[in-house]
């Protein structure tokens, strides 16, 4: 079902859907961007914790199941062992963003105990307009880019993500997952990768790449330093490990522009 087709926000909109369908599994990938979030609190709080609460009481009330996707911004990002977050990891956000995200997930846990709550980071693919998405492509038309070099998370290709929540909507184990894929970077980071495998001359990297710290880009919503997660619920289950960021990325740069020149 299409955003335009239901206001998650809206109770009695709910109600009438979900009593239409009477849903066996819901999947909620409602979301308002981080400074969207900080600008409008008011907004954000009815996305981020009013609606998935509906969509949650709605699945119970049909003996259904839930999927609520979140996010690293849960996290503080201020962990000085240079560890990556695990799912029973203290969460403390530190912008509106995170602090509605993480309200959502624990109205959605109360409201429906057969519920899956799935937190990923930068998700890059196919019809997203993100800088992870876009990036590649940028840089194979010779494009600049601006990419902050002193902020760090796990990235996730979309095609690994939904690879690896059907397998968890698969069990029975219902609970708070990390799916991303495995290892950390920057965006810089993530870029210089992107042009290694776009085979780019280390000339065209140092003109095209332009590295900012955080602080330069005066966003309105704070952004965690550090929130690398590691997939620890899905390693219980006898899952395998997520592929690493690097992989994923050429992965995608294959699938989306198999006729770049230059790609090995």
């Amino acid at each position: 079902m299409l955003r335009k087709d239901l206001d998650i926000t809206d109770d009695r909109q709910v109600r009438e859907v979900s009593d239409s369908i009477r849903p066996d599994l819901i999947l909620n990938c409602a979301v308002i961007g981080v400074d969207d979030c900080e600008s409008d609190p008011v907004r954000a709080q009815a996305i981020n914790v009013a609606g998935p609460g509906l969509l949650a009481g709605a699945a119970t009330r049909h003996r259904g199941a839930l999927v609520h996707f979140s996010t690293n911004y849960v996290f503080s990002g201020e962990r000085a062992d240079g560890g990556f977050y695990g799912t029973n990891d203290p969460a403390k956000p530190v912008n509106v963003y995170g602090e509605t995200k993480l309200a959502g997930e624990r109205r959605v846990l109360s409201e429906c105990p057969r519920s899956w709550i799935v937190r990923t980071s930068w998700v890059f693919g196919e019809g997203k307009d993100s800088f992870l998405a876009s990036a590649p492509r940028k840089l194979r038309d010779g494009q600049r880019v601006i990419a902050i070099d002193d902020t760090f998370a796990s990235t996730t290709w979309v095609e690994d993500l939904a690879t690896r929540v059907d397998a968890i909507v698969g069990s029975d184990d219902y609970g708070v997952f990390h799916v991303v894929n495995d290892g950390a970077c920057s965006y810089a980071e993530y870029a210089e990768e992107a042009a290694e495998i776009l085979g780019l001359s280390d000339a065209d990297r140092r003109s095209l790449i332009e590295r900012k710290q955080e602080s330069e880009m005066r966003r309105p919503a704070r952004r965690p330093r550090w929130t690398p997660m590691r997939c620890d619920h899905s390693t219980l289950l006898g899952l395998p490990a997520m592929r690493p960021w690097q992989e994923a990325l050429r992965a995608y740069i294959t699938a989306s522009m198999p006729d770049t020149p230059g790609r090995t």
